[in-house]
C-alpha cells in the first residue's frame, strides 16, 4: 500500500517568517526613537553596533552589565491585551540595576518570545521598550522575536532584556563608601512595579477570585488598571543626584523587598535602620495583604511597600539630594539612618508601624 507524501513547510509547523518581517518593520520607527550617537546600523543587523570611542574620556571606564525580565507580570498584559506598558517595565527592571553602581545605561537589547507572531502586538512590545529606554537614557540596539509553537499557546509571550552601562572606576558606588551616620533616601514606586506576581496572582485572581475589570474605589480605577501601572524608571534621577549629590550607594528594591535590597549595599559591620513611619504605602499593598490575608512581613519580603529605589548618602548631603529629586519631580524623603551593626541587627530593617 503505497502513501503520498506531502512536503511540510516551516508555516505549517507554526513559524511564519512573513509575520515576522512584518512585525520588524513595524518596530523600526520606535527603536529609531532611541538612538544615541554612539549607535552605529540600524536595526536588521546581525549585532547592534555601539561606538566605544566614546569611553575615551574616561581614565578607567568599569562597564557594567544587567539582565532580567517582567515576570508573571507579562500575564496580566495577555489578560488584558495591553502590550505597550511591559517594556517599560522591562526597562525599569534592567537599567535601574545598572546604575546603582553609577553606571549611565548605554544600551540594550531585548529578547521577545512568542506562541504566534502577531506583528501589531510585537511592535506595541518593542514600542513600551524603546519608550522605556528614552526615559532611561539608553539606546535599544537590537533584539530578538522567536516564534515557539507548541510550546506556548498562541496569546502567550515572554519579554526579557539585557543592558550594559560605564562607570568610572573611582566614582563606583557601594558598600565601601556607607559610613556611619549617612541617611537612608526612599524614592516613591509608582505601584507594585514588576515584583511579587506570582503572590498578587494568587491573591486577586485565587483567593479574592476578582476579575481585572472590577472597580475598586481605593484605586480609582480598574484592578487590571492598578496592577499592570508600569515600574518607575529611575536611572536619569539617579545619575543627576550623583552630580548633585555625595551619594555613597543606591539600592533598587526589587524582589526580596526593601529591606533585602538595602542589605546588599551595606557593609557587613554597619545596618541600615528604615523607620515605617515616614511614608504610607500605596492602596495596592494594603489591598493585596488585606485580600489575601497576608502577613506584613510576607508582604515586605515580596513587594516594594511603596519604595522603588533608595539612595544612601551622608547626612550633610540630605538637603541638595532631596531638592535635586524634587527638582526632577521624584517623591522622596528621609526614611532612615545607618548606625553600627549590634549583635541583634542585621544588614538592613525596618522598624515602626506605617504612616496612617
Amino acid at each position: 500500500m503505497s502513501e503520498s507524501i506531502t512536503g511540510v513547510s516551516y508555516a505549517a509547523a507554526g513559524v511564519d517568517i512573513e509575520a515576522g518581517d512584518r512585525a520588524v518593520e513595524l518596530m523600526k520607527e520606535w527603536v529609531g526613537k532611541t538612538r544615541r550617537p554612539e549607535v552605529l546600523g540600524g536595526l536588521g543587523g546581525f549585532a547592534g553596533l555601539f561606538d566605544a570611542s566614546a569611553l575615551k574620556g574616561y581614565e578607567r571606564p568599569l562597564l557594567a552589565s544587567a539582565t532580567d525580565g517582567v515576570g508573571t507580570k507579562v500575564d496580566l498584559a495577555r489578560r488584558m491585551g495591553v502590550y505597550d506598558t511591559i517594556g517599560h517595565d522591562l526597562v525599569g527592571m534592567v537599567v535601574d540595576d545598572l546604575v546603582v553602581c553609577g553606571a549611565e545605561p548605554l544600551f540594550m537589547t531585548d529578547y521577545i518570545c512568542v506562541g504566534k507572531v502577531h506583528p501589531e502586538r510585537v511592535a506595541a512590545i518593542v514600542k513600551g521598550i524603546a519608550e522605556g529606554c528614552v526615559l532611561a537614557g539608553c539606546a535599544l540596539v537590537g533584539g530578538e522575536t522567536a516564534e515557539h509553537p507548541g510550546l506556548l499557546g498562541e496569546d502567550d509571550f515572554d519579554v526579557a532584556g539585557a543592558g550594559t552601562g560605564v562607570v568610572e572606576a573611582d566614582r563606583l558606588l557601594g558598600a565601601d563608601r556607607i559610613r556611619t551616620g549617612d541617611a537612608v533616601i526612599a524614592m516613591a514606586s509608582s505601584g507594585l512595579h514588576s515584583n511579587g506576581f506570582s503572590l498578587v496572582r494568587h491573591v486577586v485572581f485565587g483567593r479574592a477570585g476578582w476579575s481585572l475589570d472590577r472597580e475598586v474605589a481605593e484605586f480609582g480605577r480598574t484592578l487590571g488598571e492598578e496592577l499592570l501601572e508600569p515600574t518607575k524608571i529611575y536611572s536619569l534621577d539617579c545619575l543627576a543626584l550623583t552630580r548633585t549629590a555625595d551619594v555613597h550607594a543606591f539600592s533598587h528594591v526589587t524582589g526580596g523587598g526593601l529591606a533585602a535590597n538595602l542589605a546588599r549595599v551595606v557593609p557587613e559591620t554597619l545596618h541600615a535602620r528604615v523607620d515605617r513611619s515616614t511614608w504610607q504605602p500605596g492602596a495596592v499593598f494594603d489591598v493585596v495583604g488585606t485580600a489575601g490575608a497576608v502577613e506584613r512581613l510576607e508582604l515586605e519580603k515580596t513587594l516594594n511597600m511603596g519604595v522603588g529605589m533608595i539612595a544612601v548618602v551622608p547626612a550633610d548631603s540630605v538637603d541638595v539630594a532631596l531638592a535635586t529629586l524634587a527638582d526632577r519631580g521624584v517623591d522622596a524623603w528621609v526614611a532612615g539612618e545607618i548606625t553600627e551593626r549590634g549583635d541583634h541587627t542585621t544588614g538592613a530593617a525596618l522598624t515602626g508601624d506605617y504612616a496612617k
